[in-house]
């Protein structure tokens, strides 16, 4: 029976074949819009980057790629067993530039593609907050009014730059990591211990 291994059609699928290709495992040819593939003794599975985790958790997939940022916002129950080195970014909330650093609002609205991490990051640093959960485009928030922050992922900070927004924190640093569910681990402990070997070596 093959590994199921879910990934993302994200940033994160790039990287992901790169580095099969690197360690010498099948991986599916060109694009595809199938969302199951099979090759080379190994299933893929195309799902949504923040559903990665719950595929792996629940035991659909064996195992799968995601970045730290979604592992903290699911909090899914699964094994990550290695840091696969790609997809490198941070976490970090930003304001608008001409803006002050402390308001005098009580509670500061955010807004996020990540309402449980934000949430978690201003209740430690004792501010009352408002997540407003946006999809995406988070950067037009602060300039249209809607948010006083935002909570977001950047790589070089260019596009937040160019909405003129600020980094003022960092919540947490993001890369690509590999995932695999606790029974799987346990019960096909051969074939993933096979995958993690091959892919920590592509890695090094």
């Amino acid at each position: 029976m093959s590994l199921t291994i879910a990934l993302s059609k994200g940033k994160l699928l790039s990287g992901a074949e790169a580095l099969f290709r690197k360690a010498g495992l099948p991986f599916p040819l060109g694009e595809t819009r199938r969302l199951v593939v099979e090759t080379g003794g190994l299933r893929f599975l195309f799902v949504k980057d923040m559903d990665v985790p719950t595929y792996v958790e629940y035991g659909v997939a064996d195992c799968g790629i995601a970045g730290r940022d979604v592992l903290l916002e699911a909090g899914s129950d699964v094994y990550e067993p290695l840091d696969l080195g790609f997809g490198r970014c941070r976490l970090v909330v930003a304001r608008l530039r001409h803006t002050r650093g402390a308001e005098s609002a009580s509670t500061v609205r955010v807004a996020t593609k990540y309402p449980k991490l934000t949430a978690a990051y201003f209740l430690e640093h004792g501010v009352s907050v408002e997540v407003v959960k946006l999809a995406g485009s988070v950067e037009l928030a602060p300039a249209l009014g809607l948010a006083d922050r935002i909570v977001d992922v950047v790589e070089t900070g260019r596009t937040l730059a160019e909405n003129g927004l600020l980094i003022e924190a960092e919540v947490a640093a993001s890369s690509a990591r590999l995932i695999v569910n606790r029974a799987s681990y346990h019960a096909r402990r051969q074939d993933v211990s096979r995958l993690i070997d091959s892919l920590e070596r592509a890695c090094a």
